[in-house]
């Protein structure tokens, strides 16, 4: 058979990085702070409504289409809850639909309103997902890197950059506010001129927003509250990074009838419903009090300036993220500049595993000498991960 399995714009992506470094960390015995996921359960009592639903026979055959109807009346609720004060609702029956975590959201959304040819602005590092989520809908990607700041010790995205990348061929642009892997929370002048440069070009945006209660400075605003942005903004949301539960693969779709529509066009071809006992426990989650997140959000502060003063006394340049639970380095200090090179000998060097920035970039020479590191472990193993890295301080 002389005709490739796999499709050529599919190639180039391979096995991930993230497969190989979990299994080193198991070979190796190394402590796993490459991918992330939490090394504890969500709250037991979201664990229960999904065992009660299990026993109740709820959700174990096909749920609806768009999702059930209560787990889309809580992402309506929530939604009005957080961000109402702003301006921003939703009608739980046209206005939401139910995925199989983000990461389908993206590619159905992607999959719904891109024809080939459609180009695509991306915050470049991006999750890794997107390049191939864009390559599947015929599109071009067109990556605006976010540069990092030694002065601050933060990203920056170059306004400007993002303009001049918009061209006749832009169809839409892809926005993850708080940002993985930098952990760049967007201010709100930034959105403001995001969501301007969208209104003036007649642009779609797809917002990938997971992340939006883990924000340790600054606050996290919805693109789709900003004026015009409404009728041109789908917004994704995920109860895996808010509740622990990666593995549930619950997420959602906010955005008008038409959007949701399109998206939901898609969709019904991936996985058609998925998720079915667990949409009833998350629809509990997102009633949970405002001590919830609060706490949740308190709780990986603390982990994140654990893990963070631990690097820096190993000897990396570290940039301390406003959100998500992710920490990028610099490991030029330690004398290195090539991040999987970095990665790859790091277990057995200090028994910890990390994730080379590189993967996140089509630009990889910007993205060399970065390194990103999980700090949602429990407290003793990042304790722990910062013992054993001491070892590399120069």
């Amino acid at each position: 058979m002389d005709r490739p399995l796999l499709n050529r714009r599919l190639a180039e992506f391979g096995t991930t990085i993230f497969a190989e470094m979990s299994a080193l960390a198991v070979r190796t015995g190394a402590i796993n702070l490459g991918q992330g996921f939490p090394d504890t359960d969500g709250p037991e009592e979201v664990r229960e409504a999904a065992v009660r639903a299990l026993r109740d026979g709820r959700g174990n055959q096909y749920p609806p289409g768009p999702g059930i109807p209560e787990l889309r009346t809580a992402v309506a609720a929530h939604q009005e809850r957080f961000y109402g004060h702003l301006g921003l609702s939703c009608d739980p029956d046209t206005e939401v639909l139910v995925t199989a975590g983000a990461t389908e959201a993206i590619a159905a959304s992607l999959l719904a309103l891109l024809e080939p040819g459609d180009e695509v602005i991306a915050l470049e590092p991006y999750y890794d997902s997107y390049a191939a989520c864009i390559a599947m809908a015929g599109g071009t990607r067109v990556p605006v890197t976010l540069r990092p700041d030694p002065e601050s010790g933060s990203y920056t995205l170059d306004l400007d950059e993002l303009r001049d990348a918009v061209t006749d061929r832009t169809r839409l642009i892809l926005l993850n506010t708080p940002h993985n892997p930098t952990g760049t929370v967007l201010t709100r002048d930034a959105l403001a001129e995001v969501a301007r440069l969208a209104c003036e070009r007649e642009l779609l945006v797809i917002t990938d927003e997971v992340y939006e209660h883990l924000v340790f400075e600054g606050e996290h605003l919805p693109l789709a509250s900003f004026p015009g942005m409404r009728e041109r903004t789908v917004t994704i949301g995920s109860a895996g990074k808010t509740f622990s539960f990666t593995g549930w693969k619950v997420g959602w779709v906010t955005a008008t009838p038409e959007l949701v529509g399109a998206v939901r066009s898609a969709k019904q071809f991936l996985t058609y419903v998925s998720a079915g006992p667990f949409q009833y426990a998350v629809a509990e989650a997102l009633a949970l009090p405002d001590s919830y997140y609060t706490g949740l959000r308190d709780d990986l502060r603390a982990k994140r300036d654990i893990l963070a003063t631990g690097l820096t006394d190993a000897g990396f340049q570290v940039f301390r993220p406003s959100g998500t639970y992710f920490i990028t380095t610099d490991i030029r200090p330690l004398g290195f500049d090539d991040g999987f090179a970095f990665c790859r000998t790091l277990p057995e060097r200090a028994g910890v595993v990390a994730i080379p920035n590189a993967v996140f970039y089509d630009h990889q020479d910007q993205g060399a000498p970065f390194v990103r590191f999980a700090f949602c472990k429990r407290t003793d193993v990042l304790n722990e991960a910062v013992t054993r890295l001491k070892q590399l301080a120069p």
